[in-house]
């Protein structure tokens, strides 16, 4: 089980609600995926949408859970209204925590989230900050009392996969909270690796609400996580630089 503050989940795929081509794309994709927890931007509910035209109307509660987020957000104070304004609206102190520093690369800030996290923390959240993948900050962000650390694989958006793997594994070494890889993700496989590499969970959105075929496309990640988290736990031949026979050698015909 994932346990992120009192919630505890039992699927380790959360999944987002942007850019798909239409809201009951959304809920399929949702389904697919079997998620228990989705993000959602706090601006893109629309509290004057009338019933069914509204996207929590497209979002089954009794299943999943939201994590709303402060995306857009550029300094510690916008996040931390933001982020209160979530919890009045929709109930929760789950918090995606992000703070952006740069419009162009759109790699978050890190003292902002920092500073952020600190007061968040203190006011009752369940902070999951999305961050570089600096085991340090990691280390300080858990230190603060974030329920979790949510490294980028890469650039959000870019579907390049993981880029640094290394330094996920370093990540995993030195927090004991979960981590949840978060940004970046192409393609099934991608979403395996970062599992492989120790990853509690992860987050993606782009990957799926903008593939050929979304609801294929969420069921192909349900899937690779599933394999990367029992990969992971199964434990992994070590590498070798030569062959090494498979069938043994006794018994053979001379």
């Amino acid at each position: 089980m994932l346990k992120l503050g009192e919630l505890e989940l039992s699927q380790r795929l959360i999944l987002g609600t942007g850019k798909y081509p239409s809201f009951p794309v959304m809920q399929a994709c949702h389904q697919a995926g079997e998620t228990q927890l989705v993000t959602l931007a706090i601006r893109r509910v629309d509290l004057n949408a009338g019933q069914g035209e509204s996207i929590l109307d497209f979002i089954d509660r009794e299943q999943i859970h939201l994590l709303p987020n402060t995306a857009g957000c550029y300094t510690a104070e916008e996040a931390i209204v933001t982020a209160r304004l979530a919890r009045e609206l929709l109930g929760t102190p789950l918090l995606k925590l992000e703070v952006i520093g740069c419009p162009r690369t759109l790699f978050p800030d890190p003292e902002g989230t920092l500073e952020a996290a600190r007061v968040l923390v203190k006011e009752g959240f369940v902070v999951l900050p999305y961050v570089q993948a600096d085991p340090v900050l990691c280390q300080r962000l858990e230190e603060l009392g974030c329920a979790a650390v949510m490294p980028l694989a890469s650039p959000i958006g870019s579907g390049l996969g993981v880029r640094n793997p290394e330094n996920l594994r370093i990540i995993r070494e030195l927090v004991d909270c979960p981590m949840i890889v978060d940004a970046g993700i192409g393609t099934a496989s991608d979403a395996a690796i970062a599992m492989e590499l120790g990853a509690d969970a992860v987050l993606l959105n782009t990957a799926v609400a903008s593939a050929g075929n979304p609801v294929a496309m969420a069921e192909a990640f349900k899937l690779a996580v599933r394999a990367g988290h029992l990969s992971a736990g199964a434990g992994r031949i070590p590498r070798k630089l030569y062959a090494s026979a498979s069938s043994p050698e006794d018994g053979l015909i001379r």
